[in-house]
């Protein structure tokens, strides 16, 4: 009997790869993603950032008038990188501010969504009794006209919560409790198929024939393989919250105008669009930029995460 290499002894005695190291390596290989997450990163961080490195108040209007006249419509200078607008308010301060609020509202809305859409998807697909009701719920809410349902919250609900939690606060929360509402949909149905598959696996029965408990079940053994497609679902429902509320903003039913956001900044440089194109360009560009780069990391995340794909 011969004696195995060292060589050999000691890669059998390796501790196996970790799963998500073989994710960041296929991940790395989709260029276009690699791409989306710096710029995604490097967009968070001039909006987190920035305000601390560029001092001035996004909501400032000098209450001097002669001096509002000399600042307001000002190009790119020096001194105002990005400008003024029309009332001598900076530009720069104005998107970086506007920038922090898009994504903040991105961002949860996102995982609101992303909750309602998995914890649905899960319960149907994992329990008989409630897969009728919970999919006709989302066939009902899948055949609702998603913008005018979203017109419809804002102009009932924006008063009174304004009143009730303050404006900033008030508003805040309407826009991202009915992006969330009207977008979960989708993430329901694709966690219902993946759970669908999954309980009928192996090791789920197996778990299921020693008596484990359905809340056990399905937090230890469904839930953590249904990841992949949650993960990239939420890429991508960041995308799709930035987007309606830069058009609620851009429609004037987002936050007040003296609260920066991007759709926002847009809808008070339309008017003037022709004589200054540049207050128009900014937020349509960051809009787009964060978009686009959430879109390729959603796929990178989506090729990452294939098993069938990964290691090619």
């Amino acid at each position: 009997m011969t004696d195995l290499p060292v060589t050999d002894v000691k890669a059998a005695l390796k501790p196996p790869r970790n799963q998500w190291l073989d994710v960041w390596d296929q991940f790395r290989t989709h260029k276009g993603a690699l791409v989306g997450l710096v710029i995604f990163i490097a967009i968070v961080a001039a909006v987190v950032i920035g305000p601390f490195l560029w001092r001035i108040d996004p909501t400032y209007v000098d209450p001097n008038p002669v001096n509002m006249l000399k600042l307001r419509n000002q190009g790119p200078s020096l001194a105002r990188p990005f400008g003024t607008d029309q009332l001598g308010r900076d530009m720069l301060a104005r998107m970086m501010a506007g920038g922090k609020v898009s994504i903040a509202v991105g961002l949860t809305a996102m995982a609101l969504s992303l909750f309602l859409g998995t914890l649905i998807g899960v319960l149907a697909g994992f329990f008989r009794r409630l897969d009728g009701p919970l999919m006709s719920l989302t066939d009902l809410f899948l055949s609702l006209p998603l913008l005018p349902l979203l017109l419809l919250m804002v102009t009932l609900f924006r008063d009174s919560l304004s009143q009730a939690l303050g404006v900033e606060t008030g508003i805040f929360l309407l826009i991202v409790t009915a992006i969330a509402v009207t977008s979960w949909m989708h993430t329901a149905r694709i966690v219902r198929g993946e759970v669908l598959a999954l309980k009928e696996r192996e090791f789920v029965l197996a778990a299921r024939s020693i008596g484990t408990p359905s809340r056990r079940l399905v937090l230890r053994h469904v839930l953590p393989n249904v990841m992949s497609p949650i993960m990239v679902s939420a890429t991508l429902g960041i995308a799709n919250a930035i987007i309606t509320e830069s058009a609620l903003s851009f429609l004037g039913l987002g936050f007040p105008p003296d609260f920066p956001t991007w759709g926002r900044i847009l809808f008070d440089a339309v008017d003037q669009m022709q004589l200054y194109p540049l207050r128009v360009i900014l937020p349509g560009v960051a809009i787009s930029l964060v978009v686009l780069s959430v879109n390729y990391i959603g796929d990178g995340l989506r090729d990452a995460l294939d098993p069938r794909i990964r290691g090619r």
